[in-house]
């Protein structure tokens, strides 16, 4: 190789090399999108994007997204070769356990991967999140001569992502909101998994994204990097729309027998295709071998030095002339909140046990809303087409349009969209966004709900309309299984708030959690207030506390959330008139429960004492708690259309029932 230049197919081939010997090494992978969207990364990363790879978290950089993950080796392909803190160790440890280069990009692994992208399409989803931010930022802190927040996001996508139906949930959203720093490069290679896409995938894709209003380049050749390199300067020209820049390639360039083949998607090429391929690319070097010149062609390090230092002195001057304003920003990308923030959510928390309320959940959460909104102006709320139901709307209010900032997204019917754009906002930093939809329609979003509960972001998601109180709108709208589908998922918080005072503390959680998501699960019907001593209104965020306890010896322990608290303590009232001493826990968080030491949970739930758990949703859940001899009080079959109040006697989940269950349980034990 020393007598190669550092050309653009020698900068090519270099990521082709070091792609297909990482897959080749691990005996796993996916050789053939680095292989084929070589030039297309090269002339991204040499010429247009802006980094420093000394500090990836340098905060106006370019943000890069690798929608079609699974070509993961381009990425840290590039990682390496610009200079980031991944080594050769790295990419020939790829994809084994314990590694900073894991099969598919993953936030928190490797230094310079902005998201993880897995599943296909989230990734542009991501994307288009992280450019709502970059907007939302820019149009809140820039100054004329002074703009702090100017940066892209680009990303690279595949048939595969385009397939996914979330790709349309967030591409139409973004070309109605003008996303003008948004760059897709689209990798039209033909192939997926199963083969040439033609059987399966015909869509005219410029047309349909055209129809977004995008901004559409076509037929670029992707194996031409001056060509790519002209596309992306076009991109940035237009700072109206979004842009799609449509490159032609061949998956798995350069092999001689896997080019162009479904072959070369989803396995390695095999020693002996490696070596043909070599010498048809002219590649002298051995694995894992680059040349100097290849690394000096490629080093972005001093370039990247030299921009963060430009804007570090534009940020001076910005504090220098807006003080108060360079502090909020810092803050806001550090991610801490306001100094008084505990202290006020203290004094809300007060006027909500003077009002004692009797309203639905959601109702105390747009009023939580009110509360902490004005305190944390980097939240950004939203709503899938629910805004009226979920109220996440609140008086500060003010909807982000086409050509304008603001603090309320509506992302209209798109809750899988919704999910994984507030996942991107998350990971581009300075704005906390939460969506609302029903707690039924989090289905759709389950994946990204996934995603950042992998990435551990603090996403809040806003999930009314609770369980079959909903009522006449039927089965297909009343959740049964989504409460203990959520607890299960890890690292996931989820709060079901009995009353005004256990919502706003949910609120205040949801707020404080940076490295876990929240899902809020609220009422559609309104909830007594219950009323609480200090240490009680202390205990709510340990996630279960003792709610109501009766004198007496005590006899069973009822465990509930939200809209069945009141049932449980009707019921211990029902009890205690025979003699018999219960207790009422109210447990909105297992996740904040669980994460308490073992004296807590045994002043809450005393060993040997039976237990009785009722919730509006399946009952295998509350076995964790209960034990096989306790009991459960709940729905195991899908509900029916009807009024919420016959719905419940219809069911069975009653006070009369929690009662005669707590009996039957006693009774049993005496046996």
């Amino acid at each position: 190789m020393e007598n190669m230049s550092h050309s653009n197919a020698t900068l090519a081939n270099a990521i082709r090399a070091l792609s297909m010997d990482a897959v080749e090494a691990a005996k796993s992978g996916h050789p053939g999108m680095p292989m084929g969207m070589a030039e297309i990364g090269v002339a991204l990363w040499t010429r247009h994007l802006q980094h420093n790879p000394a500090n990836p978290n340098w905060m106006n950089r370019d943000r890069f997204v690798l929608s079609n993950g699974h070509g993961s080796m381009l990425l840290y392909s590039l990682l390496h070769l610009t200079g980031y803190d991944v080594t050769i160790k790295d990419l020939k440890a790829f994809r084994q356990l314990h590694s900073r280069t894991p099969g598919h990009p993953e936030f928190g692994y490797t230094p310079g991967v902005e998201t993880t992208t897995g599943p296909l399409g989230q990734g542009v989803a991501n994307a288009v999140g992280m450019a709502i931010a970059e907007r939302l930022l820019a149009s809140e802190f820039n100054r004329e001569q002074l703009n702090i927040v100017d940066h892209h996001t680009y990303v690279f996508l595949g048939d595969g992502c385009l397939m996914e139906g979330i790709s349309h949930e967030a591409c139409s959203l973004a070309g109605t909101l003008r996303l003008g720093k948004l760059i897709a490069l689209y990798d039209d290679n033909g192939i997926s998994i199963d083969g040439h896409v033609g059987g399966w995938f015909s869509d005219d894709t410029p047309k349909r994204f055209e129809a977004y209003g995008w901004h559409v380049i076509r037929g670029i050749d992707g194996h031409d990097v001056d060509a790519v390199d002209r596309a992306i300067a076009e991109a940035k020209v237009e700072t109206d729309r979004p842009t799609l820049i449509c490159c032609r390639t061949t998956i798995g360039k350069g092999s001689p027998n896997k080019a162009d083949s479904h072959d070369s998607h989803g396995s390695p090429l095999g020693a002996t295709e490696v070596a043909l391929t070599r010498d048809a690319l002219g590649w002298k070097d051995a694995p894992f071998d680059i040349p100097a010149t290849v690394y000096e062609a490629f080093d972005a390090v001093a370039a990247g030095a030299a921009r963060e230092s430009t804007w570090l002195e534009v940020f001076d001057r910005y504090r220098s002339e807006y003080p108060a304003l360079a502090a909020e920003f810092e803050r806001r990308m550090s991610g801490g909140l306001p100094a008084d923030f505990a202290a006020k959510m203290e004094e809300g928390l007060q006027a909500v046990v003077a009002k004692a309320e009797t309203i639905a959940t959601r109702k105390a959460s747009q009023n939580a809303l009110e509360l902490v909104a004005p305190m944390v102006p980097e939240l950004v709320g939203g709503s899938a087409d629910l805004a009226s139901s979920n109220l996440t709307m609140w008086s500060g209010t003010r909807a982000l349009g086409p050509s304008g900032a603001g603090n309320y997204v509506y992302y209209g019917v798109r809750e899988f969209g919704m999910a994984a754009i507030m996942n991107g906002m998350l990971r581009h930093g300075g704005v906390r966004p939460y969506g609302g939809t029903f707690l039924m329609f989090s289905e759709y979003a389950r994946n990204a709900l996934r995603m950042a509960a992998l990435m551990k972001v603090g996403a809040i998601h806003v999930f009314t309309h609770d369980s079959i109180a909903l009522g006449q709108d039927g089965p297909t709208h009343q959740p049964i299984e989504q409460l203990a589908t959520l607890r299960l998922m890890p690292n996931m918080d989820v709060w079901r708030p009995c009353d005004t005072a256990e919502t706003l503390v949910a609120w205040q959680v949801a707020i404080e959690s940076v490295s876990n998501p929240t899902s809020l699960i609220l009422s559609r019907q309104n909830l007594p207030f219950q009323t609480r001593d200090a240490d009680k209104l202390a205990a709510m965020r340990r996630g279960g506390y003792i709610l109501k306890d009766e004198g007496g010896v005590l006899s069973a322990v009822i465990i509930a959330t939200g809209s069945e608290v009141a049932l449980a303590v009707e019921a211990q009232a029902l009890l205690a008139a025979e003699g018999i001493y219960v207790r009422v826990v109210s447990m909105p968080s297992t996740f904040a429960f669980d994460r308490q030491d073992s004296a807590y949970k045994d002043s809450v739930l005393p060993r040997g004492v039976p237990r009785l758990a009722v919730e509006a949703g399946v009952t295998d859940y509350w076995r964790k708690y209960v034990g096989l001899e306790g009991a459960v009080v709940g729905i195991d079959t899908f509900g029916e259309s009807a009024p919420a109040e016959v719905l419940f006697e219809h069911f069975n989940i009653t006070a009369k029932a929690v009662a005669d269950g707590v009996r039957t349980m006693l009774e049993s034990r005496k046996g």
